[in-house]
């Protein structure tokens, strides 16, 4: 049960069903998720481990802001990793390697298609997370996975701020150039386009929280 009230909350905050800065009141969110209060709980602890809530003195749990900072963090840790991720995955890159990543673009190409913010960031996490798989180290697949899940908040709030046919053209070139290096096996070509892909959205990313927030 607490997985599932971790799922509905998480979900809820990436849509900004609840926004930053919301009060998460386990009374409330209980009732609303027709639960007790102890699988609630917990669910908020792990929306804290993700940093989607903090805890205020005397004033409980809240969801938390979306920050230009806290997204430049993100970009600068994800330029870190990704990039031997790349280097690493281009010199072992298989047929089902290609297979996993081009699957995760149909899933992101579908969220497009019928407007599920969604899928199209949890697509985006697939392909990453398939790049990360693709480079034979689970540390680099450890590290890399919560910076994906705050960067998905961001991706979620600047798709519903009319942004989806830009943020659909740029992911899909940065992706398709990505993937055509890693099956080149050109390990400096791969280590560029990462870097490539990673400039533009969070340029892209940071114009359009900046323009989401007037």
């Amino acid at each position: 049960m607490a997985a599932d009230a971790f799922a509905a909350l998480r979900e809820a905050i990436m849509l900004g069903e609840l926004k930053p800065g919301t009060p998460l009141r386990l009374e409330e969110l209980a009732r609303s998720l027709g639960m007790s209060i102890s699988p609630v709980r917990e669910a908020l602890r792990l929306l804290e481990v993700q940093g989607l809530a903090e805890y205020a003195p005397y004033r409980g749990a809240r969801v938390t802001d979306l920050a230009q900072d806290e997204m430049i963090e993100i970009y600068e840790a994800r330029r870190a990793l990704e990039v031997p991720i790349a280097r690493r995955a281009a010199a072992r890159f298989t047929n089902a390697d290609r297979i996993a990543l081009e699957a995760a673009l149909e899933r992101a190409e579908q969220g497009y298609a019928i407007g599920d913010r969604l899928l199209v960031v949890r697509s985006n996490s697939d392909f990453h997370s398939g790049l990360a798989a693709a480079s034979g180290s689970q540390w680099l697949q450890r590290l890399l996975s919560p910076l994906l899940e705050i960067s998905e908040r961001y991706a979620a709030a600047v798709l519903g701020s009319d942004q989806p046919a830009k943020t659909r053209k740029l992911e899909r070139k940065g992706h398709l150039r990505i993937l055509k290096a890693l099956s080149d096996h050109d390990a400096d070509a791969a280590e560029s386009e990462i870097l490539q892909h990673l400039d533009v959205f969070e340029a892209h990313y940071g114009g359009g929280l900046a323009q989401a927030s007037t």
